[in-house]
């Protein structure tokens, strides 16, 4: 499997070009920005964007949806709880003042928890809400793309639309209870002392690991 992360704008957001290194099919996590620069390294490693992923609906996540599509026709998959949100993002986007674009429709809505394939890639698609309520995690390969349910060291907010504290203490314990310790975390934000970390460095370090639930003794 190939994994390329690029750091995006001021917020620091994580997207990731994810690639089948036999059939050289790719997905991009949370295209947020630097389109060019995301096709130009597909391009690279011969990859073909057939797909977007969308962890949760936020625009510094999906603001570049239009654009890919655009310029792969890949098809954009969210959860069914975050496409109302999805579509009315501009109000988001005023707010802030951003020069970004709205996404449109999904093409694949996610209504559980299911696998995914990616060329011989197999996702498993984790419903994590808390950040939102149709928060997603991407597993595949021992790698897990948590967008903003989990950072490294630390986790995402709940105080936005859709947030709630303590459902995100529930989605947290089931990664971390359920994967093994040295499932490898790709955050969707590049907000720690690492640009990636571990299930077992997250049980033990994390800010929020004993209010949560589980922490791990040393």
């Amino acid at each position: 499997m190939i994994i390329h992360q690029f750091i995006i704008g001021h917020m620091r957001t994580f997207c990731y070009l994810i690639g089948c290194k036999k059939t050289r099919k790719a997905v991009v996590i949370d295209p947020g920005g630097k389109i060019k620069e995301i096709l130009k390294k597909a391009k690279e490693n011969n990859l073909i964007i057939e797909y977007i992923f969308n962890t949760h609906y936020h625009a510094d996540h999906t603001c570049g949806n239009r654009k890919l599509k655009k310029l792969t026709n890949a098809k954009i998959l969210i959860h069914k709880l975050e496409v109302k949100q999805l579509l009315q993002i501009i109000n988001i986007i005023k707010v802030f003042t951003f020069n970004l674009e709205l996404s449109p429709k999904p093409d694949i809505i996610i209504e559980k928890e299911q696998k995914f394939n990616v060329g011989n890639i197999i996702f498993k698609i984790i419903h994590t809400p808390g950040h939102t309520q149709g928060g997603l995690c991407f597993l595949a390969e021992n790698n897990l793309f948590t967008g903003d349910t989990l950072f490294v060291g630390d986790s995402g907010r709940t105080d936005l639309k859709g947030g709630d504290r303590s459902t995100l203490g529930v989605s947290l314990r089931k990664i971390m209870f359920s994967l093994p310790e040295d499932t490898i975390v790709w955050p969707g934000h590049d907000y720690g002392i690492t640009k990636t970390s571990t299930l077992g460095w997250e049980r033990r370090n994390n800010i929020n690991a004993k209010e949560y639930g589980y922490y791990l003794e040393k």
